[in-house]
Formats: C-alpha cells, sequence, structure tokens
C-alpha cells in the first residue's frame, strides 16, 4: 500500500488544528492509503505547539510534529515538512481548512494513475478576499509570468499532492530564499491543476497582511527574474540619454538666442532631485539582488529545529 505524507506548517494556528486533524481524517480513512501527518510549528506564540502535541499524544505511529526555535517563515515551514516526510507521495496543506481536504480522493486518483507527477489546486475565483487584495494578487500574476521564463498558473495554491521523485527534486534546491510556487514549477514534472471555488478560514485570522503579500511578491519576482536588473540598466541609459539631450540643448540655445538669465534655480534643482531619485531607485534593485546573495553566502540552516517527535 502506498503510503502518503501530509505536511502543514502551522503559524498561530491553535483554534484550527483541532478542527483540521479530524475533517482530513474523515477524508483519508477512506483512501487505499498508509497515512503520516508532519505538522511543522513555524514558532507560533499561541498555543499550537500543546495542540500539536495533543494530536500526537493520540496517534504517535501517524501524527508528528517538528517546532522551531523562532519564526522562520511559511517557506522555511513547509522546506522542513518535506524533508521529514517519508511518503511515496506528498500533499501540502494549510491547518485552516482553506485547502479543502474532499479533493485529496481525486487529487489521489490521478497522480497514482503514472500520468503526472503533481496535482495541484487552483482557485477560480477570491469570494470573501478584499478586492484590493485581490487585484494586487491578479496584477503578480501578470507581471512575473511576462518577465520570468518560469510560468505561475494564476491562482494556484500551494495545496498539492506530489511524487517522491518531485519531491526530491524540490529539496535538491538548498537556496535561502524561496519562493515555492516558482520552485515547484522550476523544477519541471508535469502538473495537473484541478479547480475549486475559494474557501474561506474555519477559525482564526490569517498572519498574511497585505504588506506581508506585497513583500512575498517581490521576493518571488527577484528569485525568479532578471527583469528588474534590466529596468534598472534601461532607466539608467534613459535618464543618461535625456540628460546629453538637455545638454546639447543648452548649448544650442546659448548660440541662437543668447540670454543673460538664468533657467532658475527651482528647475535645477527638480533636475537634480529626479537624477538622485533614478539612482537610489536602480541601487535598491541591484540592492535586493545583492541582498540574496549576501544571505545565501552566509550558509545559514533555512531553520532551526527546537523539538520534534
Amino acid at each position: 500500500m502506498a503510503k502518503l505524507s501530509i505536511v502543514v506548517p502551522c503559524y498561530n494556528e491553535q483554534e484550527t488544528i483541532p478542527l483540521f486533524y479530524p475533517a482530513v481524517e474523515k477524508v483519508v480513512r477512506q483512501m487505499p492509503v498508509e497515512t503520516e501527518y508532519w505538522f511543522v510549528n513555524d514558532g507560533s506564540s499561541d498555543q499550537t505547539l500543546a495542540e500539536l502535541r495533543k494530536l500526537h499524544d493520540q496517534d504517535p505511529e501517524r501524527v508528528h510534529y517538528v517546532s522551531f526555535s523562532r519564526n522562520f517563515g511559511k517557506e522555511a515551514g513547509l522546506y522542513a515538512g518535506l524533508e521529514a516526510a517519508t511518503g511515496d507521495y506528498v500533499v501540502v496543506m494549510d491547518a485552516d481548512l482553506q485547502d479543502p481536504p474532499e479533493y485529496l480522493p481525486e487529487m489521489y486518483q490521478e497522480i497514482s494513475s503514472g500520468e503526472y507527477d503533481c496535482v495541484g489546486m487552483r482557485r477560480t475565483d477570491r469570494k470573501g478576499e478584499a478586492k484590493f487584495k485581490s487585484f494586487l494578487s491578479n496584477q503578480f500574476y501578470n507581471v512575473i509570468n511576462k518577465i520570468s521564463d518560469t510560468k505561475i498558473v494564476p491562482g494556484a495554491r500551494d495545496y498539492r499532492m506530489m511524487t517522491r521523485q518531485m519531491v526530491d527534486a524540490v529539496l535538491s534546491l538548498k537556496e535561502y530564499n524561496r519562493f515555492s510556487k516558482g520552485i515547484f514549477n522550476w523544477v519541471g514534472f508535469k502538473t495537473k491543476y484541478l479547480p475549486y471555488k475559494n474557501v474561506e478560514r474555519v477559525a482564526g485570522t490569517t498572519d498574511w497582511s497585505t504588506w506581508k503579500l506585497f513583500k512575498y511578491a517581490i521576493d518571488g519576482i527577484t528569485d525568479f527574474s532578471e527583469a528588474p536588473l534590466s529596468m534598472a540598466t534601461w532607466i539608467g541609459g534613459f535618464s543618461a540619454f535625456a540628460a546629453a539631450i538637455g545638454i546639447i540643448a543648452v548649448i544650442v540655445r546659448h548660440f541662437v538666442a543668447p540670454s543673460g538669465s538664468a533657467f532658475g534655480w527651482a528647475s535645477l534643482v527638480c533636475i537634480m532631485l529626479f537624477i538622485g531619485g533614478v539612482q537610489l531607485f536602480c541601487l535598491g534593485i541591484v540592492g535586493r539582488y545583492i541582498g540574496k546573495i549576501y544571505m545565501q553566502a552566509k550558509k545559514r540552516p533555512i531553520y532551526i529545529v527546537k523539538e520534534k517527535k
């Protein structure tokens, strides 16, 4: 019998874990698989770890957890769960039940046929989500798919079932700054996406604010595209060209229509501020990439485990 590992990154999910486990168990008990759970406590400040200990005590053979020494982020939690999983197939799910467990049998049926290496879920709407956040999300997919060779399916979730071969390929990428949606596609392998309507959290509140999602999107763009660096080069080139044209115009004006009056300090200050702003903007882009190189060169661990059972 095939073994299915269920990886669940958790951050302040004390209210959802008692609801998540029975909901998933109700589904997987009817599937022809042996199952194991790997919950990853990402430095939660509530009673998440206590809830995970309770689950482990109830079923120590199948329910396991990894608890970090501090908060390392969802990407680190996902990576730790994939490292711990031992199944022939591995599925990644959120603890808030926004990833409907009832799709697990269909996902398993598709992937066990051998035709696909990965079966993921794709949201077809964003009902219940703030319109501004939905707008930013849609624009992110539009932008990254235009400037990156690694294409990301709009609405794709981390909720996906993968073969052991694909999981091993994902784990072989040891980069410190991780953007899993891009990594899942970058490693290749044949993937099928199942559509579903958006589901709201069963309890608790999300930790993903609009600002955090924006920063996450910037990480995704800089991790999988060099377009921002090219943009900085083009902006710098355009500014230099415009400055050269301006110098020529000033010289020509001096000889064609000489005037004793100056152009004015206000216009000069505006030009200086514009050029300075362009330079700082381009330096910021370059600095973003250098910062990632710096963090990677340190070779710090992606996460540190405090407790594991």
